[in-house]
């Protein structure tokens, strides 16, 4: 079945002296894909709430200092039909202390990244958010991909 409405999800690339904080993804959507801590934004939550929110459920950190990285555009065929995704996404600083595995059933755990050594395979949208950062490119166009 497809969804005829696009969703909205959110990203935050979590960087602490240069490194970035990736989890390997558990589940339908990008399992065994390395990426970000992120998801969809709730009725009613401004970007920040969210951003915050989605980080803090999944690692435990309370960021702060949000700056808006890019926007994507996605359309990801799965075996249950096409999925619309307009991403939102951010980049901050990370606070202190380190990130715990909040939700187990996930991700496999939080770690952080050189960015010139990063873990793969990346997911699509995480590495779009990292081409952006190297880049300062804001804007990613249509993507459609297979089976992430």
């Amino acid at each position: 079945m497809t969804n005829q409405k696009p969703q909205v999800g959110m990203g935050v690339l979590v960087m602490r002296r240069g490194r970035v904080l990736l989890g390997r993804r558990r589940g339908s959507h990008g399992e065994g894909y390395y990426a970000a801590p992120g998801g969809h934004i709730e009725f009613g939550e401004s970007f920040e709430q969210t951003a915050r929110r989605e980080v803090r459920e999944e690692t435990g950190l309370d960021i702060a200092d949000l700056r808006l990285l890019s926007v994507g555009n996605y359309i990801f065929h799965r075996e249950d039909g096409a999925r619309h995704y307009v991403d939102v996404d951010f980049v901050c600083e990370a606070p202190a202390g380190e990130p715990q595995l909040m939700e187990p059933e996930k991700c496999d755990g939080w770690a952080w990244y050189d960015l010139d050594d990063l873990p793969q395979p990346l997911f699509i949208v995480t590495q779009r958010m990292i081409e952006s950062l190297r880049s300062g490119v804001t804007l990613n166009s249509l993507s459609e991909i297979e089976r992430q």
